[in-house]
């Protein structure tokens, strides 16, 4: 059934849903869902079996090899078949396509990240009428690009690549990468509709809001919206244009000439609630709604709507006596971005929901997450991603879609381009999230990495700047001047080539040295980043997930289904190395699931909480990586199936805003409090030094009972202490660390003394039942968890075998005697779950129980 409705006085009729997918080759045809993609339909048609089960994934290199043809019949309704002005828009269609309507050319797309429309209304016939898209294939478009190319332009290649990616403008991702597969699918994404006005047609609205500055203190809070309304005629015309902003708005008469033109209006906003950052304060939105009309009033109007957040934002990028500063500053408060890097939602296109994306986005504010990173390997999300960060007060660090690649500098490719972002920067830069807008990431490293490049790299540093600050940057300063631009990532700032995985005095960092060095957990204390916007460690996926893809008799890391699934050459190899670095041999294939999970959780702790410390010079930590596209090894903090790794439960308590970061540095124990907010909190320390059976050999802060400040937006030195000077060897025991606020204790934290394999831990025996909570209130009703443990256990990690869901809490540590309760949270589609059912599934880790 067709969708159609009126909004306001605009006429859409909404083409998603069943189109008919033909495979040129053959003619064959099959339904397909729209928004959707060619794989996910021959998934559905069973002519191809799950691309992310075993090793199916190698049998559908074909589809992206192929020509396909989507075709969609309707009719439209009288009303809409009235107006005089018609368009069929596509948000985007993946990649390379021809579109028809009545099998009659309307015009050609090249580029996955711009929309296409086209003015159809002299082609529409009065009953049936068809809309199809050839869509080409890409990986042959992409060898036909390189066959052109005067010298060689490189991109890096994964175990399953697609060739030449970096010369077509798909999502670079979708080529294969080292957490991900290679699926060139195609499709169209994010919805399909034909809208019909009278008047002009709005192209793009602009709204800038901005404090206004005067003298009068009467006035200090008012604030100005600039709008800029892009419209489009046919002809000469006079128009209403209705612009509604709260209680604010207006209706002017005005003269459009033909063809584009911009209208400009200013309104006033007096103290209007302000917009923030998770953690910082509420994220007030506003409704704006802009109509253009017929200056008579009768016919049918084109609508735009929109949300608006009012906040000063800017990315104090300053030169001081360290090197260059980066800073997030949010109404004139530095804020410390703490959050991770996305990568799309999904491998298959047909699964980019939104109910898909709230979960994620929701699961990071969960974390006490504040910012997230749009990583240049993926695309531009949806409108509905912008949004729900909107709503959750995550900062969005914004990249351009280029990755891991050189890129042509032709004037064809520069021209898609600057279509591209002129496109994508008028579509977001009304959102309060977006942060600042990034050229690319690691396009200026990749200079550096191919023998093209190092042997003659004056040629393809040109092609870079062309890109990057002749296109990107002119069209970003252009559109958005009030954004910062950075032009890579990691980089030192505009017109600066420094090498920013190894320096860490300007601008942001990606540290890669612990995982692709090899090097132990304690090097992320060797570099004091301003920013790290990238830096990670793999785990392997929850058993849960393995039972997902891998065949009967295949749990093993070894076995053929698990290598397909670990994208990265030396993945499996530099987990089991840093395993048996810091524990024991897991005793079997669950138990090294689980302690690859604890030291991921371990690692990124130890960057995160020794970074946050060095707070003001360090004021940013996004590590790598959020999500996954497909089940597997990967360096994600949530699984898949959306359930939490134990990094995730983990970045819930190094991302708290009252942080008790305890480590060790140069051999040498130091115990911070790193308080986020505003106010100085009043605080206890106490440091006790147990044995791994609980009892106190020491109090090692003989001052705990005296109050100290924690300062406000600052990391404060609490105690310190050399190894050497603890009166126990470190391989007998631990130190059990708590801070007390308010007369509670607010904050724990557990701190070995030397790697766990050396430490004689005693069995927990922890025993473990399900239980009903009570139902005091609707959110605390369901089930829940009860522990309590013999001896001290570490990493207590909860899981369950075939039931969807996640605990509210994991990888905690038990002390001796501890009875705690942890409930369950059942998965949204999950059919009701008894306690039977959650005692059967349910798996409780911890470290003494990982090895014999």
């Amino acid at each position: 059934m067709l969708d159609w409705h009126r909004e306001g006085c605009m006429e859409e009729l909404s083409l998603n849903g069943q189109w008919i997918l033909k495979r040129l080759a053959n003619g064959s045809e099959r339904p397909m869902t729209v928004p959707g993609d060619i794989i996910s339909a021959l998934v559905a048609s069973g002519e191809a079996q799950d691309p992310y089960f075993d090793r199916n994934e190698l049998d559908l290199q074909w589809v992206g090899r192929e020509d396909w043809q989507l075709t969609r019949a309707f009719e439209v309704p009288e009303t809409l078949r009235g107006a005089k002005r018609i368009f069929v828009e596509f948000a985007s269609i993946d990649t390379l396509a021809e579109v028809m309507l009545n099998s009659q050319p309307i015009g050609t797309s090249r580029n996955m990240f711009r929309r296409f429309r086209a003015d159809i209304a002299s082609l529409l016939a009065p009953g049936r009428n068809e809309l199809s898209v050839i869509i080409r294939s890409p990986e042959m478009a992409a060898i036909a690009e390189a066959q052109k190319l005067a010298y060689p332009i490189p991109a890096s290649t994964y175990p399953a690549s697609s060739p030449n990616r970096n010369l077509i403008r798909k999502a670079q991702c979708m080529g294969g990468w080292d957490w991900g597969p290679s699926l060139m699918t195609g499709g169209l994404y994010d919805g399909v509709a034909i809208v019909g006005h009278d008047g002009p047609r709005i192209e793009y609205v602009r709204a800038r809001t901005r404090r206004a500055r005067s003298s009068d203190a009467a006035q200090s809070d008012e604030w100005i919206v600039d709008l800029s309304i892009e419209l489009d005629s046919s002809q000469p015309c006079d128009s209403l244009v209705s612009v509604e902003l709260g209680d604010a708005g207006s209706t002017q008469r005005i003269a459009v000439a033909a063809g584009q033109s911009t209208i400009s209006e200013e309104l006033h906003i007096t103290s209007p609630l302000l917009w923030w950052p998770a953690g910082y304060g509420e994220q007030n939105l506003y409704d704006l709604r802009v109509v253009v009309g017929p200056a008579a009033g009768k016919g049918l109007t084109h609508e735009a709507r929109m949300r608006l957040g009012f906040r000063d934002l800017r990315v104090d990028a300053l030169l001081d006596d360290i090197g260059r500063s980066m800073t997030i500053v949010v109404n004139d408060r530095a804020i410390f971005a703490k959050g991770a890097n996305w990568i799309p939602a999904d491998a298959l296109p047909s699964r980019w929901a939104r109910e898909r994306m709230a979960d994620l986005l929701g699961s990071a504010a969960d974390a006490n997450m504040n910012c997230v990173r749009v990583w240049g390997g993926g695309r531009y999300e949806s409108d509905a991603f912008y949004e729900l960060c909107d709503e959750l007060g995550l900062l969005v660090w914004q990249d351009c879609m280029f990755s891991c690649a050189l890129y042509p500098s032709s004037p064809e490719f520069l021209g898609d381009v600057e279509a591209e972002i002129r496109h994508q920067v008028r579509r977001l830069a009304n959102h309060p999230c977006i942060a600042l807008w990034c050229g690319n990431n690691e396009a200026l490293g990749a200079i550096t990495w191919y023998d093209e490049s190092k042997s003659n790299p004056a040629r393809y540093i040109i092609d870079y700047d062309r890109l990057t600050e002749g296109t990107l940057g002119r069209v970003v300063r252009e559109l958005d001047p009030d954004r910062t631009w950075w032009p890579s990532s990691p980089s030192a700032g505009p017109n600066d080539f420094s090498d920013n995985w190894h320096s860490d005095s300007r601008g942001d960092m990606h540290f890669w040295s612990v995982w692709h060095e090899g090097k132990p957990f304690s090097e992320y204390m060797t570099v004091r980043p301003r920013f790290c916007s990238e830096f990670g460690f793999q785990s392997l996926p929850c058993y849960r997930t393995v039972t997902s893809f891998a065949p009967a008799g295949q749990f093993n890391i070894s076995s053929p289904a698990m290598e397909h699934h670990q994208r990265h050459p030396r993945g499996y190899s530099i987990i089991m190395d840093t395993m048996l670095r810091y524990f024991r041999m897991p005793k079997d294939f669950r138990s090294t699931l689980y302690l690859s999970q604890v030291q991921q959780a371990i690692a990124i702790k130890a960057a995160v909480e020794f970074w946050r410390s060095n707070r003001p010079r360090c004021m940013g930590t996004l590590y790598w990586q959020l999500n996954d596209v497909w089940p597997g090894s990967s360096w994600s903090s949530i699984e898949y199936d959306g359930g939490w790794k134990l990094l995730h439960y983990t970045a819930r308590r190094f991302f708290d805003p009252l942080l008790l970061a305890l480590f060790i540095k140069d051999q040498v124990i130091y115990a911070y409090a790193v308080n986020d907010a505003d106010e100085r909190l009043r605080a206890r320390l106490s440091l006790t030094l147990r044995r791994f059976d609980g009892s106190v050999i020491a109090e090692l802060a003989p001052d705990a009972a005296s109050t100290i400040s924690a300062e406000p937006e600052a990391a404060t030195l609490f105690w310190s202490l050399p190894v050497s000077r603890l009166p126990a060897p470190a391989h007998e025991a631990f130190i059990d660390a708590r801070l007390t606020v308010s007369g509670s204790v607010q904050r724990r934290a557990t701190l070995f003394l030397t790697d766990p394999k050396a430490c004689d831990l005693l069995p927990a025996d922890i025993k473990a039942s399900v239980v009903a909570m009570p139902e005091t209130t609707a959110e605390l009703g369901g089930l829940a968890v009860r522990l309590r443990t013999k001896a001290p256990a570490f990493f207590v990690a909860l899981s369950t075998d075939g039931i969807a869901g996640r605990f509210d809490d994991s990888g905690f540590d038990l002390e001796a005697g501890e009875e705690r309760l942890v409930r369950f949270l059942a998965a949204r589609s999950a059919p009701p779950i008894t306690i039977a059912d959650l005692s059967t599934a349910l798996r409780v880790d911890d470290l003494g129980s990982s090895y014999e």
